[in-house]
């Protein structure tokens, strides 16, 4: 590799003002601040797990709730992944993993495609906050990355009880697939795709 992949997102609304940057050739450096406490240590994850150092500075409505702002973090984060991707040449383009956390396993799988598709499941009638993080946002989380980044995510939670560990297994293996199929392979030539283009 003889380029830097790294992207960098300013975006700013009425609601909220985001900064994101990350090198997907990091070492899993982060430093991460949205006013919501969960959401910090979820990206956390995402950083440390992906090994790719990750700087995340939101300043959002939070007077309302955390919607806003963890959205429009999210959107920041899929421009911004998107950037660093570039031209996708060389890469393994499919990444896949399980992680477990204690008694929950979930499940990601990652096709860094140009077509911005999500499944999500995770087990019903899980706790509707932990903190001041709402747990219906999980699936628009990976909704707002997929949307902006223009990949594919299947992201599954077969079983787990506690709501903590049912939401970050997901980060985690999220993080562990996005590695893979960021990561070079040196026997791929130019772009994997029969197109031509990714």
């Amino acid at each position: 590799m003889n380029y830097s992949r790294v992207g960098r997102v300013e975006r700013t609304t009425k609601e909220s003002n985001v900064l994101v940057e990350l090198d997907l050739d990091g070492s899993g450096k982060v430093d991460v601040s949205t006013g919501v406490g969960f959401f910090d240590h979820m990206l956390s994850q995402l950083g440390k797990h992906g090994l790719m150092d990750l700087t995340v500075k939101t300043e959002g409505d939070l007077h309302i709730d955390s919607h806003h702002t963890v959205e429009d973090t999210a959107l920041a984060l899929g421009e911004a992944l998107r950037q660093a991707l570039g031209s996708k040449e060389g890469i393994r383009r499919f990444g896949h993993a399980w992680v477990p956390l204690d008694e929950a396993l979930a499940q990601a799988t990652v096709d860094l495609s140009g077509r911005p598709y999500v499944i999500h499941s995770e087990p019903e009638r899980m706790a509707p906050m932990i903190g001041s993080y709402d747990t219906t946002l999980t699936r628009h989380v990976i909704e707002s990355i997929v949307a902006k980044a223009q990949i594919c995510i299947h992201l599954q939670v077969p079983y787990g009880r506690n709501a903590h560990h049912i939401v970050e297994a997901q980060f985690k293996a999220l993080a562990q697939a996005m590695r893979d199929a960021c990561a070079f392979d040196p026997r791929v030539v130019g772009v994997p795709s029969t197109k031509g283009i990714l």
